[in-house]
């Protein structure tokens, strides 16, 4: 609960230690914003289909409200022709526009969006707006600043141009009715953008933007230029924001304005958020998006309340305020009182200020804030970020704002999805000097081992592109029966993940092998232990990385293959292993042909034959530093090499069982003796590896 109150006392914490300096500069942003203000509130109003003393009245509650409990030093709220436009499509087939119905319908719908989004805040969602990446704030800065440029080449002209037809349409309409365009107020628009651009660079604390507009209009009343045909705002409707009397009972009018206004809250507050970050790209300001939403939400129903209609972040004012030298988000509650003191002292100044002087104004300031800087950075880094600016910025061309918006963060959606979704799967060898893993398609891998590197989480947008990954790096060796996960950057795995990694464990074992897991991370882990997943790869599956290598060497791989067959040297371990060769090489199980399938025998079984009467010869072809540590009671060593040489004489008519690690050497030593009149062949299932699970008897050759 105290979490939540300090949501409603945002005002106390602005106003506390509010210092003289910032008043000033306070003050002069708040006059310039409200400048700007004034003509945009009426023509709003008027798109929306409502009377123009609504956008004043909006204005001036939702610039103070607004202010006062968002989170933003720059973001204005009021009048925009996004909420203008989304509420008008809303209204349209409720009642006529203008009619007292549409009148009540537009209060009604402010004050249910305000609502939903004050629920949003409360219920801190403000991590929604981690979704609008960089690329969509800039992308959809750099369009929305070239819609503003354009949609001034009408009142800076004094054009009549076709309607709301786009960018294209107005550019179309512009180059057919150029010879129309009226001399006087083209020169006193770029007058003011002169002025503009120069005010700044003699004197960077100049309030360039005030300045500007006072001299463009003491200019044009100077020379009289309203009478040569200059248009101007005209007279402005004097009276304070009166209670609206809304419908809050008519259940069937809220039913039909729900989802219109939840639409209009989802949009605004992600449009609105955009733009606050946006311009703290540029103040480095921190932002708080649940004070945010909230200052928002209450916007919006004091607006509804107070004869108003539905408002949201303004992109031109908000950069007019960073421009202007705002400090805090009092400048913008001061251009809700600026406009209020307006309608009753300014009203003959301003009606005949030039809509030309406004139309230059609103240029430079949409000029400013095409961040070519931010959009090379972009250009230059990933390939992805620049795609979703460049989408952003033609959406928000094309397109009407809220759907840019929409689409930039769809876009930013996707990448992330697409990114996570197919992480880096990566088989690793280790480099020169044995201290690290890396990839390098270039260098063979083990033969028996591959070790491969998971570079992202295993959820289940991901499980199936690693589990495919990860049947493509073991099919490359066919004969590699043992597979080694290493997991740090796995930072969350869910039940597909698991059933992927039960998958790929399975096809392991059916090689006659096994899948070793190390780094896995707690939380991993957990879920791991939850889905029986531990318990199915058993403990020894987890290993310590510092000492994985080196237990699988020795207690795992087949050296045959390491003494016998390979000629790599891929892990540390393998630099001391001999290498055994004899005249004429060692021939391979291909070489022998089609093998008879040799019967295999259960250490259980072997264990009760033992102990018969007549007694099988064991017969252990592992090397005599294996033989050492543990053999069988009675079995006799005779290395794989002595079989294949031909050097050991065994008796062909007694029943051998052939022993070794885990069984690869006892096929091979099979096929040998096979080839070789040898026929009364057993082969040991899962050699000394499952003697010693069953915790059978072992001799061991003590040192003399």
């Amino acid at each position: 609960m105290r979490s939540t109150s300090t949501l409603f006392t945002q005002p106390l914490r602005l106003l506390r230690g509010y210092s003289i300096p910032n008043l000033q500069a306070d003050l002069v942003a708040g006059a310039s914003v409200g400048v700007v203000l004034l003509p945009q509130a009426l023509a709003f109003s008027l798109l929306a289909g409502l009377p123009p003393t609504m956008g004043l009245y909006a204005a001036v509650v939702a610039g103070i409200i607004g202010a006062l409990w968002g989170s933003s030093s720059h973001l204005h709220t009021g009048p925009t022709n996004t909420a203008s436009i989304l509420a008008f499509s809303v209204l349209l087939p409720i009642a006529a526009p203008g009619s007292p119905e549409f009148v009540a319908a537009a209060g009604l719908i402010a004050v249910m969006a305000g609502v939903f989004r004050l629920i949003m805040g409360l219920a801190r969602l403000g991590l929604l707006v981690n979704f609008v990446s960089d690329s969509v704030a800039v992308g959809f800065t750099a369009g929305a600043g070239i819609l503003i440029m354009s949609n001034q080449i009408e009142p800076l002209l004094r054009m009549n141009l076709a309607g709301n037809g786009g960018l294209l349409a107005t550019l179309r309409s512009t180059v057919i009715q150029i010879r129309e365009l009226h001399a006087p107020s083209m020169l006193l628009g770029l007058g003011t953008i002169a002025l503009l651009v120069m005010l700044p660079k003699l004197q960077r604390k100049l309030p360039a933007v005030l300045l500007s507009v006072v001299i463009g209009g003491l200019v044009s009343w100077g020379l009289g230029l309203e009478h040569w045909g200059v248009e101007v705002l005209g007279e402005l409707p004097r009276s304070l924001p009166p209670l609206a009397h809304l419908p809050l009972l008519d259940l069937h009018l809220i039913g039909q304005l729900a989802n219109g206004a939840l639409a209009l809250a989802m949009i605004g507050l992600v449009e609105a958020v955009a733009i606050a970050r946006a311009v703290a790209s540029h103040s480095r300001q921190r932002l708080d998006s649940n004070q945010e939403f909230v200052g928002q939400g209450l916007a919006n129903i004091a607006a509804g309340f107070f004869s108003g209609y539905p408002v949201s972040g303004s992109f031109n004012r908000s950069a007019l305020s960073y421009q202007s030298g705002a400090k805090s988000g009092m400048a913008n509650a001061f251009s809700g009182l600026f406009v209020l003191l307006a309608i009753f002292v300014l009203t003959p100044f301003i009606a005949h200020l030039p809509r030309a002087v406004l139309a230059g104004t609103l240029v430079v300031t949409a000029y400013s804030m095409i961040d070519r800087r931010a959009m090379l950075r972009i250009w230059r880094g990933a390939k992805g970020d620049t795609a979703i600016m460049l989408v952003t910025l033609a959406a928000t061309l094309v397109l009407p704002l809220q759907f840019a918006v929409l689409t930039g963060v769809l876009m930013s959606l996707g990448y992330y999805l697409l990114k996570t979704s197919m992480p880096q799967v990566l088989d690793v060898v280790p480099d020169e000097s044995f201290q690290h893993w890396a990839h390098q398609p270039q260098r063979p891998s083990c033969p028996q081992l591959a070790v491969v590197d998971l570079l992202g989480d295993l959820y289940f947008g991901a499980a199936n592109h690693v589990e495919e990954s990860l049947y493509t790096i073991l099919a490359r060796q066919p004969h590699q029966r043992f597979l080694m996960l290493r997991m740090h950057s796995v930072q969350h795995c869910d039940i597909s993940g698991i059933r992927a990694l039960e998958n790929v464990l399975q096809v392991c074992r059916d090689r006659g092998g096994g899948m070793f897991l190390v780094r896995v991370r707690d939380p991993v882990l957990r879920v791991m232990q939850r889905t029986g997943f531990v318990k199915l790869l058993g403990e020894q599956g987890f290993l310590d990385e510092d000492e994985a290598i080196s237990r699988i060497f020795h207690r795992v791989l087949d050296p045959a293959v390491c003494i016998y067959e390979c000629e790599l040297r891929v892990f540390r371990e393998c630099q001391d292993l001999p290498k055994r060769e004899f005249p004429g090489g060692v021939a391979s199980l291909a070489d022998y042909g089609p093998l008879p399938k040799i019967p295999e025998i259960n250490v259980h079984d072997l264990w009760q034959h033992l102990r018969s009467e007549t007694p099988p010869l064991v017969v252990d072809v592992r090397e005599p530093r294996e033989y050492r540590q543990g053999h069988i009671p009675e079995a006799k060593l005779v290395p794989l090499l002595n079989i294949l040489r031909d050097s050991e004489n065994l008796p062909r008519y007694r029943q051998i069982v052939l022993v070794c690690q885990s069984g690869r050497r006892s096929i091979r030593a099979a096929a040998h003796l096979h080839a070789n009149g040898y026929y009364d062949l057993t082969i040991l299932h899962g050699g000394m590896l499952s003697w010693e699970a069953a915790a059978l008897l072992e001799a061991v050759e003590v040192p003399g």
